[in-house]
């Protein structure tokens, strides 16, 4: 089973984060796992108002450069349909340890 760390709690971490047209959009952390050798994010984007699309789901990996730590695109389809699976495999087997108790 992947590492993950879990946010399921009321203490969500924000982040913000620029893209392609230079736009910020602040992210909600709602899981970080590792998977094959990496670390990888799954962000809803975060809204104050209630019109925002609770489904969209964003996965992104950590990178490095010259020491800096950032999130980047999954570039690869393959790469990110197997890291979205074990989001989503992940999530479901917390839901249901979480009815269990």
């Amino acid at each position: 089973m992947p590492e993950q760390d879990n946010l399921f709690d009321e203490d969500f971490e924000l982040i913000d984060l620029e893209d392609e047209d230079g736009n910020t959009v602040t992210f909600e952390i709602f899981q970080r796992m590792e998977f094959n050798g990496a670390f990888y994010y799954a962000l809803t984007p975060y809204s104050e108002s209630e019109n925002v699309d609770d489904d969209e789901i964003v996965f992104l990996k950590e990178s490095e450069n010259d020491g800096e730590k950032y999130l980047a695109s999954i570039d690869s389809d393959e790469e990110y349909q197997q890291v979205a699976d074990a989001f989503f495999e992940n999530f479901f087997e917390i839901l249901d340890t979480e009815e269990e108790e």
